[in-house]
């Protein structure tokens, strides 16, 4: 292997490696759909409606974003906003469990 031919060969590699992220960024965001509406359901279902309305209405929100952006085609937005909304869903998860500890200790 000759020095002349190594940085089309690693020119090669990296955009094979780059066309590989590509497409795995490419298809719709079905799992963190998923992921968000079943944690906002776990977030309702252990009463954080009651302790930490904020947090869950922003969780709501968000995957009501992420359902727009995912109706316009944006799956890096629908993407971003459903791993958001997650994200808020599991605070105000976190904020219900200790208050679910103390009723049933």
């Amino acid at each position: 292997m000759a020095y002349s031919s190594l940085p089309a060969m690693l020119r090669g590699l990296l955009l094979t490696l780059l066309c590989a992220a590509a497409a795995g960024c490419a298809g719709a965001p079905a799992q963190e759909m998923s992921n968000a509406r079943q944690a906002i359901k776990a977030a309702r279902d252990a009463g954080a409606d009651q302790v930490a309305p904020q947090t869950l209405n922003e969780a709501q929100s968000l995957l009501e974003q992420a359902e727009a952006s995912l109706q316009k085609g944006d799956y890096k937005g629908a993407r971003r906003s459903a791993v958001a909304a997650k994200g808020r869903a599991t605070e105000a998860l976190s904020a219900a469990q200790p208050v679910n500890r103390k009723e049933s200790g």
